[in-house]
């Protein structure tokens, strides 16, 4: 527990007392977010506002993962350390996305293939690296190792975590769209993850994964970071994260749940992301099939932004479904542990 606390409360206030330093050298430097001409109208007067807060996040989340090593002094795995490992890739794309485009002053950074070229390469780093280095179980699961327990083999397995990490990591970075919307509600997955490990690494009988304490720490490292974010993020921004930590957060997420043997219950946890994403999916289907848009705009929050709801009326509204679904998602894994902890 105080290696938890640690790492959360380090991580916190790491990134809500250094983020002030990188917002004034963004603002002397002239280095602000370009904003897409067919966004929202309402956003224009966020030109210029300083970006690439998400290194900031990220270096919170490091500084507070080996804070509760040092003072609780708790082992370092493998699993740990490669997800902090594929957190730090995805953010390493996503900052040169954002350098890209800082440098040439407009909303485009990388093109569609060299992203997706970077992100396929540290996810398929992460998939071998879990199999073969970290021991990660290669079964599809809900819960635990045994639900539903589909033993997929390292080859399916790593294809499934290449495509998962991916399409988490795409996901946030959708949600990325307004004022504390992606950093709220990442916060909130991180928090449950970090509970579930918390509590797998208490029950070794009904639970297999080695290194769940150690998970535990990232995930409540990246939550602590995230939040003290959100404190300069919040309406109206004073940051924003970009790409370098919407990225990076989403395969956080994805990694996590990989290497807690929780797959499944990734959909669930990140209900918020799954609809976003969906909402893209569907708007892109449905005009290019019939030619119209089901949406004003998508993501679905842009939605919403031009029906006339506040900026904040939007984020609350979403944040709040993000936390049902993460209170479900934890719901489930309690429900199943309940179920299962008595006959172990």
């Amino acid at each position: 527990m105080l290696a938890l606390m640690s790492a959360g409360g380090i991580a916190l206030l790491f990134a809500a007392m250094t983020m002030p330093l990188l917002i004034h050298w963004l603002i002397r430097n002239e280095i602000g977010q370009h904003i897409r001409d067919d966004g929202p109208a309402s956003h224009a007067v966020k030109a210029g506002t300083p970006t690439m807060g998400g290194i900031v996040l990220l270096i919170a989340a490091v500084v507070g993962y080996l804070a509760a090593h040092v003072f609780a002094e708790v082992q370092m795995t493998r699993s740990g350390i490669l997800c902090l490992g594929t957190i730090l890739g995805f953010g390493v794309i996503g900052f040169a996305d954002d350098f890209l485009k800082v440098r040439n002053k407009r909303s485009l950074g990388l093109n569609k293939r060299a992203k997706f070229s970077g992100q396929l390469l540290v996810g398929t780093v992460f998939a071998v690296l879990a199999c073969e280095w970290a021991g990660v179980g290669t079964t599809l699961s809900l819960t635990r190792s045994t639900l539903p327990g589909w033993h997929l083999g390292a080859i399916l397995w790593s294809i499934l975590a290449v495509l998962v990490v991916i399409g988490s990591s795409n996901a946030v970075n959708l949600t990325d769209g307004l004022d504390g919307l992606a950093a709220g509600s990442s916060t909130q997955c991180f928090a449950v993850l970090a509970i579930i490990g918390y509590w797998v690494s208490r029950h070794p009988k009904i639970y297999h994964v080695h290194s769940a304490l150690d998970l535990a720490i990232v995930a409540i490292a990246l939550a602590g970071a995230a939040l003290g974010f959100l404190w300069w993020n919040a309406a109206p921004a004073k940051i924003f994260m970009g790409d370098t930590g919407s990225l990076a957060l989403g395969a956080g997420l994805a990694a996590l749940c990989l290497s807690m043997d929780v797959t499944l219950l990734l959909v669930v946890l990140g209900g918020l992301f799954v609809v976003e994403t969906v909402s893209v999916i569907l708007q892109v289907a449905s005009f290019r099939l019939f030619h119209r848009r089901i949406f004003k705009m998508a993501p679905i929050h842009h939605h919403f932004d031009l029906k006339g709801w506040p900026e904040t009326t939007v984020t609350v509204r979403f944040w709040i479904f993000a936390a049902l679904c993460a209170a479900l998602a934890l719901g489930i894994f309690y429900v199943d542990f309940i179920r299962v902890g008595g006959v172990v």
